[in-house]
């Protein structure tokens, strides 16, 4: 072929491609649906010959079986982002989180303030020139791939080629084994008359023509089904789910009116089920993108009516925005919330939406007067902008303190605003000094 050397590294077994890995080894873990479960299946099953094994990732699916203690000798856990599977087995120790703008964690590893040794990544089979993809997740996968001198791979025949910047080529293989595994699949909450009624507040404020960032769940979801009577929408978004594709093919999106990739859906990492990853397969329409540029805020802004849907776990009167934590207990990530709130507001025509329930399913106020102890500040009071839940929104950019406290306080719940606006008196205005 031209003189080109097509010698390309023959697949192994699992066992032989997991063998690379070494005491004291940091490796990466690919994450969501691209998780590489075959070869962490037998890395744990290598666990005896291991030490101070540090496992990097996202949120990774299926049982977190390298999070167990019976492996402890072996392996350290760092997550960039806390699932559901993990967070029994979050002690900070062990098994710890570390809070970065998901925008910066590529160059964390580029950088090499967390070198990376191994990437330990799943792939869509070749073309004939070579090229695998890494399917369904770019984020930082990306930056992982490119630094580590060792790149093992699990090449899924169900991993969908998605387009973007996920290209690996077999050269950079260390190793690489053939499985056939189903992705794992994210269904979300069926979308109940409370969600249905934050997503008519929210697309009471979309505009047509606008450019769309929002994630995934039931609000999300319920979101997209109210958008679908808006025309010339477009997406740009950290994660791409089932709602999104469901608004893809009702004909409100586009992309005619993005200045950044037009007629492209543009997200760093898919997670949803099955219909999602075949829609995505060898679509040219879809380009997968790295974190540090899709979630980029200078990025975002470029797009006019950016806006950005996200939610939290509390918000106080102020407007400080708790989304990682239950008081102490990391229950999520900083994720791209705060990159996309920034670039939303710098957008020509931006908004930047915060929606969520009233109350929790337990009837307490997510609208509360204070953050409770050692809840963590994602969303800055002067970050923050529309505020939705069931009963409005709640306008809070440019608001004085007082102000913006009565205007959350009449979107909380009817039986908690008295108690709120009691709270709010007693902390703030019955805490000024005498003169």
């Amino acid at each position: 072929m031209h003189g080109e050397d097509r010698r390309l590294t023959p697949s192994v077994s699992v066992t032989a491609a997991v063998a690379r890995i070494q005491p004291g080894h940091r490796v990466f873990v690919h994450g969501a649906a691209a998780t590489p479960r075959a070869l962490l299946r037998e890395l744990v099953a290598q666990a005896e010959r291991l030490r101070d094994v540090e496992l990097i990732h996202l949120h990774t699916e299926g049982e977190p079986i390298h999070a167990d203690p019976k492996v402890a000798h072996a392996f350290r856990v760092t997550n960039l982002f806390v699932g559901g599977t993990m967070r029994p087995w979050l002690d900070y120790d062990r098994v710890d989180y570390l809070p970065c703008f998901l925008s910066e964690i590529p160059g964390l590893f580029k950088s090499g303030r967390r070198a990376i040794d191994v990437a330990l990544v799943s792939l869509s089979p070749s073309d004939h020139h070579g090229y695998h993809t890494l399917g369904t997740s770019v984020d930082v996968a990306r930056a992982a791939v490119d630094v580590a001198p060792i790149v093992i791979a699990q090449v899924n025949s169900q991993m969908p080629r998605v387009h973007g910047d996920g290209y690996v080529h077999q050269k950079k293989l260390t190793a690489w084994a053939e499985v056939s595994e189903a992705l794992p699949e994210s269904v979300s909450r069926i979308p109940g008359e409370t969600d249905f009624q934050i997503a008519r507040n929210v697309a009471a404020l979309i505009e047509d023509g606008s450019c769309l960032q929002f994630g995934i769940g039931s609000i999300p979801d319920a979101v997209a089904r109210e958008l679908k009577g808006h025309r010339f929408l477009g997406i740009h978004t950290e994660m791409g789910s089932d709602g999104m594709l469901e608004l893809l093919k009702s004909g409100a999106v586009d992309h005619s009116r993005k200045k950044v990739h037009a007629g492209k859906t543009v997200s760093s990492f898919l997670n949803g089920t099955r219909a999602l990853y075949e829609y995505v397969h060898d679509n040219p329409s879809v380009s997968l993108l790295g974190a540090d540029y899709v979630n980029n805020p200078s990025v975002i802004a470029r797009n006019p009516k950016t806006v950005a849907i996200n939610s939290a776990v509390e918000v106080d009167l102020t407007g400080q925005v708790c989304a990682d934590s239950v008081g102490h207990r990391i229950v999520s990530g900083v994720g791209g919330q705060m990159d996309f709130m920034r670039g939303a507001t710098l957008s020509t025509g931006g908004k930047a939406i915060l929606a969520l329930r009233s109350r929790t399913t337990k009837g307490q106020s997510r609208i509360v007067s204070t953050l409770a102890a050692g809840a963590g500040v994602v969303t800055t009071r002067s970050h923050l902008h529309y505020v939705v839940t069931e009963y409005g929104v709640a306008d809070v950019y440019g608001k004085t303190l007082g102000e913006r406290s009565r205007s959350l306080i009449a979107i909380a719940h009817p039986e908690d605003r008295e108690r709120l606006m009691r709270s709010w008196k007693e902390t703030h205005a019955g805490g000024r000094r005498a003169v």
